[in-house]
């Protein structure tokens, strides 16, 4: 049993993501690699428990690393609900951190930006993503921010699949953390092929 309230919440995400987010078969993942296990965290991360989880442990995770953090955010669609999650947990665990989203592309008309919500130049951020595999689509919103002035305090991810993400990301100079990992998933045995 988790012996405090932190571990708790981490616990309850892992219960969480393993009941609605984790299937078992045959899945190509964004990164192009195939997979006998997927984890559609957005299932988890959409949902009124998930985003309370989510949000309460990532101020927590974004606090224990020590990192400045005006806002975080990342590319769209995974990222969004996680930073949306973590600046309404914000505002009752202060210092108020909000959210942006990053686009694949900046848009062709309206203000023709890449970066939407509460962002400008010069901001301390931390880049969010559900789950990290290779770690490119988090690295894609670093890059970007970076372009447009952002000081990158980090990288959270909700869940580490644990297949080279994290050493992309720290290759690349920027640290990781996750608040959950392949392992407390606690995946089916038929999750790893002979």
């Amino acid at each position: 049993m988790p012996r405090n309230p932190s571990e708790k919440l981490r616990h309850d995400l892992a219960a969480l993501l393993h009941a609605q987010s984790v299937a078992v078969g045959s899945f190509t993942l964004a990164s192009g690699r195939t997979s006998s296990y997927y984890v559609d965290a957005r299932k988890t991360t959409m949902s009124a428990r998930g985003q309370q989880l989510i949000g309460e442990l990532g101020v927590l995770a974004i606090r224990d690393a020590g990192w400045a953090a005006e806002a975080v955010g990342g590319l769209t669609l995974g990222a969004d609900p996680v930073a949306y999650a973590i600046a309404r947990a914000s505002v009752e665990l202060p210092p108020i951190i909000d959210a942006f989203t990053v686009r694949k592309a900046a848009k062709s008309h309206g203000g023709k930006r890449r970066i939407e919500g509460c962002f400008t130049p010069g901001m301390a951020v931390v880049v969010v993503e559900d789950v990290v595999t290779t770690g490119q689509s988090a690295l894609q919103a670093v890059h970007a921010l970076a372009a447009e002035g952002a000081r990158v305090s980090g990288v959270l991810a909700v869940v580490d699949r644990e297949e080279g993400g994290r050493g992309a990301i720290e290759h690349a100079g920027y640290p990781l953390r996750s608040l959950i990992t392949l392992a407390d998933l606690r995946l089916p045995p038929e999750a790893y092929p002979e």
